[in-house]
């Protein structure tokens, strides 16, 4: 399920890698059942005679065409279809035949965060929303499996984690972006006791 090593760069390494929720397929399972259980009800109250053998082979026939229209699909969909985050970009591939597929650097990632509803919550899955600097804006996930975690790993390669990492994918001889430079100068600019500690933020309002 996880990209192939060949495809990461330098110093690059898999952090999360999934698929879509098994919710997905549900309803192609459900399918099969029901087809099942119908096709082989038909199959046995074909009248006997000469033409129960091509009654059984029909109804055969439109089983696996129902099947494969409306449940093969779907599976083949949610088998070949995969988010990947790295510690340097955020990597999606979807498509059974005609592979596509997006790329995009977590340095250019502005802002993540998640939503799901009840049934998503039981089933422990959400929907990712995605901020990026590029040209197409806003990235879904939806169905991520364990979304909570996934998006409390993007933050921590984002943002940096509680040791104070320097975070967003930047390698220590790479430049940051804008925002981060803005945000790194702030926090140099404010005062600081004997301790290290800082005395107070330049966002504190009058208290």
């Amino acid at each position: 399920m996880a990209i192939s090593a060949k495809l990461l760069g330098e110093d690059e390494y898999v952090v999360v890698s999934t698929r879509t929720h098994w919710k997905a397929l549900i309803f192609p399972v459900f399918l099969l059942l029901v087809v099942a259980g119908a096709g082989g009800f038909l199959a046995a109250i074909v009248p006997s005679g000469s033409l129960q053998t091509p009654g059984r082979i029909a109804i055969l026939a439109v089983g696996v065409v129902i099947l494969v229209a409306f449940a093969l699909k779907p599976f083949l969909n949610w088998f070949f279809s995969t988010y990947t985050v790295t510690n340097r970009r955020l990597i999606t591939r979807h498509g059974i035949l005609t592979r596509t597929g997006r790329d995009i650097p977590l340095m250019r990632i502005n802002d993540v965060s998640y939503e799901h509803g009840l049934v998503d919550r039981i089933l422990g899955c959400g929907t990712l929303h995605i901020e990026s600097a590029g040209e197409r804006g806003q990235v879904v996930l939806p169905d991520v499996p364990h979304v909570e975690h996934v998006h409390l790993q993007m933050s921590d390669l984002l943002f940096g984690g509680p040791e104070g990492r320097p975070g967003d994918g930047i390698l220590s001889d790479e430049d940051p972006p804008e925002h981060m430079r803005r945000r790194s100068q702030q926090e140099e600019q404010r005062p600081k006791s004997d301790d290290g500690e800082t005395l107070f933020s330049s966002d504190d309002g009058d208290r």
